[in-house]
């Protein structure tokens, strides 16, 4: 007769072991939204709940990409802005002498790059996780 060589997983320690069950019932519609939330945040469903309902802070990041006619003219300008700002770093490091055309060319940059983000945050929602879109 052979014997098994094989141990058995040690048991867990009776204070961290789970013996209490709780029954959860949804919708079709709220299971896939806890779902691809628990998805997305890299849990099984039953680990995501509990850890929701425990107030465990969970990191669930989007990944939303668009298209949008909108975006690629933002995009554009603030090519543009950038290029600007680069010629005007160019210029004072080549020794370049602080004028006020210049600091009025800073400053536009500046309110243009500020005006645009508030224009780009409406488009695309709130980038720490506000689902909601406009559609241009």
């Amino acid at each position: 007769m052979q014997e098994d060589h094989t141990m058995a997983r040690p048991k867990k320690d009776e204070s961290i072991k789970r013996t209490k069950n709780v029954m959860v019932r949804f919708t079709d519609a709220e299971y896939a939204l806890v779902s691809c939330s628990a998805e997305q945040a890299g849990y099984p469903v039953a680990v995501y709940v509990r850890k929701q309902a425990i107030t465990e802070k969970l990191h669930v990041h989007y990944n939303i990409v668009a298209d949008i006619a909108e975006l690629r003219d933002f995009a554009r300008q603030l090519s543009h802005i950038g290029n600007n700002l680069n010629q005007i770093a160019a210029f004072f490091n080549s020794g370049g002498i602080q004028s006020r055309a210049m600091l009025e060319e800073i400053n536009r940059c500046m309110t243009d790059l500020r005006a645009m983000r508030k224009e780009i945050a409406g488009l695309a929602g709130d980038y720490r996780g506000n689902l909601k879109t406009r559609r241009g």
